[in-house]
């Protein structure tokens, strides 16, 4: 029964959801309000609660150990992360504070306690939206990444402390942690590419990360990104990413759910919400502007911002040991948080478009990394995107022709430029990229974007800044390839059609030289 009321409350609102072109997880949100105002017709056994609890809280393990597998240690280090962290967070719980007090005429204790609450954004919400539009890797991503999470080592710092919870003595052992992964090196590559690397992925974030440092004294979330972080350099990090994704999708599930499920909010909850969610604003536009203090651009500034523009489920997590009385009240926020960032996050791209002329007139004349270069010198052959279809077309056309390629990753462009690949930093869809290229002597462009919109933009892009050679693009479908031919490209291959033609072609040489 209670598997039944969660997956078809679940299925059933967040298919409205998509159909009026909201995010799933929006529709999962408003389902666990409903359910909480069926229960008392829908007899569900009083441990349910428990349960969805318990699978939410498996849920955020498993995403946080999948942010870890992403994460590069230097991306924490860097002045845009820690100095707009903290002055962000410092700000905000000011400003909330202040609100709280004056406003809601809460207790001072309450008042900081609820603050430093709202002080966070939302991990779960920022990496479900990047990584499905496949941005964890772009340089705005890793900077909202890279916030995210020294903001949930301060929310687990207030947690244990909220607690009361001493650490154990041998949580001192978490030090010795980098000397655990030669070990679990060698495990990840004897242990193949089926069943055993999902559960080998299971092991490290719910029992060994989660459970291992819960009886330690620290957080079971900190547990599962830090083991999530000691692979993160290992080639199959992506792999066992993606071996977790279904299981991780199906118990994030369960965390929106919980979230609605809380309990029905009253009219002083509605008041409080609605008047907390006009900093929501105030969240992306201060953080827009910390961005740009530190030599960001607009652009990246912009996009990073939207990300971290929402209220945080750590800050339940905070209120729920401290001020449990006002855990209704913020559960609406941030779940009415992520009803307006969602959506702003899904057309983040058309919307920087929009306003470009204007955020760009707050950047400062300084260069920072993220400084996309034009010149393409005396290449023929560009290649958007160096994933493994692009790595592998560079390598084979590189023999024969000048080719140079570009990448929104910064750290895989790094790891490219070591391996004598001629390629530079950029994003396909950032419109000052485009008003300032020059294509030289460049004859054909392959696109190998992750993104079928982004594949798409930059046939557009090319078109109309006059590039006139031969376009070609992968698709993994064929309406997909449709609408990239439409877009402007010459071509657009299959790539699994064509990795069968090249299974079949190598079948052939052998037959013919037998």
């Amino acid at each position: 029964m209670l598997e039944a009321v969660w997956i078809g409350f679940a299925f059933i609102v967040g298919l409205f959801a998509r159909s009026i072109g909201l995010p799933t997880l929006v529709g999962y949100l408003a389902a666990g309000f409903v359910i909480a105002a069926a229960t008392p017709y829908l007899a569900l056994p009083d441990h349910g609660q428990g349960i969805i609890e318990h699978v939410a809280h498996l849920g955020v393990l498993l995403l946080l150990f999948s942010v870890g597998l992403k994460l590069n240690a230097r991306s924490l280090a860097k002045p845009e992360v820690l100095g707009v962290g903290i002055i962000h967070f410092i700000v905000t719980v000011i400003v909330l504070f202040a609100v709280c007090t004056w406003v809601f005429e809460f207790a001072q204790y309450e008042a900081f306690i609820v603050a430093v609450a709202l002080g966070f954004s939302s991990t779960v919400l920022a990496a479900k939206v990047l990584e499905g539009k496949r941005e964890l890797g772009a340089f705005h991503g890793r900077v909202a990444i890279g916030i995210l999470i020294f903001q949930d080592l301060i929310a687990l710092l207030a947690m244990t402390l909220a607690q009361g919870v001493t650490p154990s003595p041998f949580a001192l052992l978490v030090f010795l942690l980098p000397f655990l992964r030669p070990l679990l090196y060698k495990l990840l590559d004897s242990i193949g590419h089926d069943d055993l690397l999902i559960l080998f992925g299971l092991l490290l974030a719910l029992v060994i990360g989660g459970y291992g440092f819960e009886l330690v004294g620290l957080s079971s979330e900190l547990g599962a990104l830090a083991f999530g972080a000691l692979l993160s350099k290992h080639p199959q990090a992506s792999e066992l990413s993606k071996a977790l994704w279904g299981i991780k999708e199906f118990f994030l599930v369960g965390f929106f759910l919980s979230i609605g499920m809380g309990g029905l909010p009253e009219l002083a909850d509605w008041a409080f919400a609605g008047v907390m969610l006009l900093f929501v604003p105030f969240k992306i536009a201060l953080f827009f502007f910390l961005l740009i203090a530190f030599k960001l651009r607009a652009r990246s500034a912009f996009l990073s911002g939207l990300s971290l523009g929402n209220f945080s489920e750590f800050g339940l997590i905070v209120a729920s040991v401290v001020v449990p009385e006002y855990l209704i009240p913020l559960a609406l926020l941030v779940s009415l948080s992520f009803v307006v960032s969602a959506p702003l996050n899904a057309m983040a791209h058309p919307l920087y478009d929009r306003l470009s002329d204007f955020l760009v007139k707050f950047e400062r004349n300084t260069h920072h990394l993220d400084e996309q270069p034009v010149q393409l010198g005396n290449a023929d052959v560009l290649i958007m995107g160096m994933g493994r279809t692009g790595s592998s077309a560079y390598s084979h056309l590189s023999e024969s022709k000048k080719v140079i390629a570009m990448d929104a990753d910064p750290f895989k462009v790094e790891q490219h430029k070591a391996d004598g690949f001629n390629i530079f930093y950029a994003d396909a869809e950032d419109r000052v990229f485009w008003e300032g290229l020059n294509f030289g002597c460049v004859q054909a462009v392959i696109l190998c974007l992750n993104e079928l919109e982004a594949n798409m933009t930059a046939c557009r892009k090319l078109r109309k800044r006059g590039f006139t050679g031969v376009v070609i693009a992968h698709s993994l479908h064929d309406d997909e390839a449709e609408r990239i031919i439409a877009a402007g490209a010459d071509h657009a291959y299959l790539t699994m059609v064509e990795a069968g033609v090249g299974l079949a072609e190598h079948v052939k040489q052998r037959l013919e030289r037998a």
